[in-house]
């Protein structure tokens, strides 16, 4: 049997990493500044990570939400606290696509109604009613197009009003800063009006922080920076450091009710932990003002390099913005420089998207790096 062919691979092969160095199985070191599509949130191998995942591992693996879990309302209770949503809870899921389903699924369920609207260039999975909502066409098959979405243009309030005003709206789902769509967020006016319509015409705000979620944009969620309260959050990427964990944080005005939404794998007990182990790192070792202090550097760095339009993003979710198609630079920085760096829909777009608890002195060398293969 041959692999389903898919993914365009690099060639490289990685077996072993350690903070942000990914070494191959020929002995080759990396500097990854890409963090898997952001997952990699405090580095790889993190002694705390992997000492909470083999002591679980010990004790017990897996077990279904037919039983109770104690480590469930343990994350429960440390995400409220730490991300200051304690009105919210928690449902447990594996992936940013299944949160997202879950919340339009949630959405749908409050208000009786089926219409979206989410926004241009926009990303929000690869399952049925997510995908749906995600501005690209490649990836939606005819059975994904019977879903009822209206992708309006960002930071486009007329447009909005015309159609939030219609009355079959049950949804409304936005990053806060577009991960795959190339660092492009909603005004803060635009965000709050957002909130404001969609509390008037009952319609289900979702924040989609997936990507940027978990303190990766200098703020625990990438919505906090504009100062709205969304009905449902989701959470995925950097919530488990690589072992496969998502969730929705749902405003405590949405009641549950036995059966409503269901998993068999989420919520098990080695994802609880992991997502733990992130969260007691980020605090303990203040990693959500670390990633503000270092964007705040990354954009002074950014300062020296030619060819170079403007930065995007905030804290550790960035992206440099050239006048050129950037696909061919990150292969010369991958086989040239060894270092791992991301692609965005905006093919000008270099996504920079590291663990963190990197240092000034490893974005110092990323710019080393990036200058040689530039100059």
């Amino acid at each position: 049997m041959n692999l389903f062919d898919v993914y365009p691979l690099y060639e490289v092969s990685p077996v072993s990493a350690k903070g942000i160095t990914v070494t191959d199985d020929k002995g080759q070191e990396y500097l990854d500044f890409y963090g898997g599509h952001a997952v990699i949130s405090i580095g790889h191998s993190h002694p705390h990570y992997v000492k909470r995942l083999k002591d679980q591992l010990d004790k017990i693996g897996f077990y279904s939400n037919a039983v109770q879990n104690p480590l469930q309302k343990e994350l429960a209770t440390k995400l409220g606290k730490l991300s200051g949503c304690e009105d919210y809870n928690l449902f447990l899921c594996n992936s940013g696509a299944e949160a997202n389903e879950n919340a339009l699924k949630m959405a749908s369920f409050h208000t009786g109604k089926t219409r979206v609207i989410a926004f241009k260039n926009g990303f929000h999975g690869r399952t049925s009613a997510a995908v749906a909502a995600t501005d690209n066409e490649k990836i939606n098959a005819p059975l994904n197009k019977q879903q009822k979405v209206t992708i309006l243009p960002l930071n486009d309030l007329d447009s909005f009003v015309t159609e939030i005003t219609k009355g079959d709206v049950c949804a409304v789902i936005i990053e806060a800063i577009q991960g795959v769509g190339g660092l492009d967020e909603p005004s803060t006016p635009f965000y709050q009006e957002i909130e404001k319509l969609c509390g008037q015409n009952n319609v289900i705000l979702i924040a989609d922080e997936v990507q940027s979620g978990f303190g990766r944009s200098g703020k625990f969620f990438g919505f906090q920076h504009h100062n709205i309260r969304p009905n449902i959050i989701s959470v995925a990427k950097g919530m488990g450091n690589g072992f496969p964990v998502g969730g929705i944080l749902i405003h405590e005005d949405i009641k549950a009710s036995y059966g409503l939404l269901g998993t068999t794998f989420g919520g098990n007990h080695l994802a609880c932990v992991a997502t733990l182990a992130v969260l007691e790192v980020l605090e303990k070792e203040n990693l959500i003002e670390n990633s503000k202090v270092l964007g705040e550097y990354f954009r002074q760095k950014a300062t020296t390099v030619p060819q170079l339009k403007r930065v995007k993003g905030r804290g550790l979710m960035l992206g440099l913005e050239f006048d050129f198609e950037i696909a061919e630079l990150r292969k010369k920085l991958i086989y040239k420089q060894h270092l791992f760096t991301g692609g965005a829909k905006d093919k000008s777009v270099l996504r920079i998207l590291p663990a963190l608890n990197i240092t000034k002195e490893d974005l110092d060398l990323f710019f080393e790096k990036l200058l040689d293969e530039l100059a």
